[in-house]
């Protein structure tokens, strides 16, 4: 399923492209053609390739076009000045089942993104329907959860941060719909970032041919563990030029834990504006090489600066982990959550120190409504508490003459529910509509007031 064309195109598949020398890890093991042992991976595959699944898609795509105001002259001024249309669309993807008690897999935003029905295809055939758990659309990852679990197989998960350049990976996916497919290649990078790819980048690169239709699937090492999830490629029409992106495990792992808990990514927030290290500014801050996020200014009253942090800091791993670039810390801090501590290693004055910060949530994340329902096309919504400490969804902005408009919303319209069930995020409003109710009944916080919307 295609995502943004510009240089990048959302959908992978990797296939073989150099010759793999003798290995000795275990999950390439020895196979015997005429007397002479030649390394496989067919034992690692056959039990990895189940874990990894087939996703389609259909849905509606829902989108606004501003009429000529010479309409509203002929038709009066309360003819509205955009028309709403729906479009439908199929699409094709990949997923890895992380959970197989609970029928858990991962994918990308952008495979499932505005789907009404998500139909999951196992390696065995099998065809089962899976509801969307939550999504991340900055960060490109989704969780689904299918209806049925019987008989499922699980990917065991790598620690992404021990990833070297030159490591072998393998990559299962659904390439232009054929199938499964496995093919191969190197981690060819690590931290990648600045792709405009998503908003939050820290992609592993490997040199493997990309082609349409595997975004979601994945990436494994040798061992048949789980490294990554595919989400992009780098080629001019689409197709293969050695350059494919894949999303970092660890940093799916801590992305899917917040959907579970929250509903919702809970992103963190360090509270600094920085760049990226230059030759030029490490020799002056006495650094000795250009690996890691130069800190040029500290927000007041942020985590940052309360956990001490400086202007002219450079920040070099997280938690134990190098940080190469602005961009990587930028995705790691964010994907770790708020609330959450991390041990921040630092160069202050060309000495090493180490300094403790409790992330922040970020204040306010916005999320256009025009793919959430038609009915509510036009508004944009925000997590928000309200003065009474009742959580829910605050209406921030509002176009004129929307569809959300026409039905009775206001600019700051706190929801509190929907159809009776209590909304308290964003990722609760967004799992109440992906159940595609005919009617919603939004209970509405106004002023001091209480009341009902009925969209249809």
């Amino acid at each position: 399923m295609m995502k943004k064309p510009l240089l990048v195109c959302s959908a992978l598949a990797l296939s073989i492209s150099s010759v793999i020398t003798p290995l000795t890890a275990t999950a390439a093991l020895p196979h015997t053609v005429n007397n002479q042992q030649l390394p496989s991976l067919a034992p690692m595959l056959e039990q990895v390739t189940p874990a990894v699944v087939s996703i389609a898609v259909e849905g509606k795509q829902v989108s606004t076009q501003r009429l000529p105001d010479s309409f509203r002259f002929f038709f009066g001024p309360d003819f509205p000045s955009e028309q709403v249309q729906e479009r439908p669309f199929r699409g094709l993807g990949s997923g890895v089942i992380v959970d197989a008690d609970k029928g858990y897999i991962v994918t990308n935003h952008h495979v499932i993104g505005g789907a009404d029905k998500i139909i999951v295809q196992l390696h065995d055939g099998r065809e089962i329907t899976a509801e969307l758990i939550g999504s991340d659309e900055m960060s490109d990852i989704a969780l689904l959860k299918l209806s049925e679990i019987e008989n499922l197989t699980e990917i065991t998960l790598a620690d992404s941060d021990k990833l070297r350049v030159g490591d072998f990976a393998v990559a299962i996916g659904n390439p232009f719909g054929l199938g499964q497919t496995v093919t191969s290649g190197i981690i060819s990078a690590l931290g990648r970032s600045g792709l405009n790819i998503e908003n939050f980048e820290n992609f592993i690169q490997t040199d493997a041919a990309i082609n349409s239709g595997n975004s979601g699937g994945a990436l494994v090492n040798l061992n048949g563990e789980l490294v990554g999830i595919n989400t992009a490629i780098l080629g001019p029409n689409g197709g293969n030029v050695g350059i494919g992106f894949a999303i970092p495990v660890n940093m799916v792992k801590n992305l899917t834990e917040q959907i579970l808990e929250y509903g919702e990514v809970k992103r963190g927030v360090l509270g600094v504006q920085g760049g990226e290290l230059t030759s030029e500014l490490a020799e002056a801050f006495g650094y000795e090489t250009n690996h890691g996020a130069f800190i040029n200014q500290v927000m007041p009253d942020s985590a940052a600066e309360k956990a001490g942090l400086k202007a002219g800091d450079i920040i070099v791993s997280v938690n134990g982990k190098q940080i190469r670039t602005f961009g990587e810390l930028r995705a790691k801090i964010a994907t770790l959550g708020a609330g959450k501590k991390a041990t921040l290693g630092i160069v202050r004055d060309g000495k090493d120190q180490s300094v403790t910060v409790t992330l922040q949530e970020a204040t306010l994340s916005k999320v256009k409504a025009d793919n959430l329902h038609p009915g509510l096309a036009g508004a944009e919504f925000a997590n928000t508490t309200a003065d009474d400490g009742v959580k829910g969804v605050k209406v921030t902005s509002l176009t004129d003459n929307s569809m959300a408009a026409r039905y009775g919303l206001q600019k700051d319209d706190i929801i509190l529910g929907v159809n009776r069930k209590a909304i308290k995020n964003l990722g609760e409003l967004r799992k109440a509509l992906d159940k595609n109710p005919n009617v919603l009944a939004l209970e509405v916080k106004r002023g001091s007031n209480i009341l009902y919307l009925i969209i249809r």
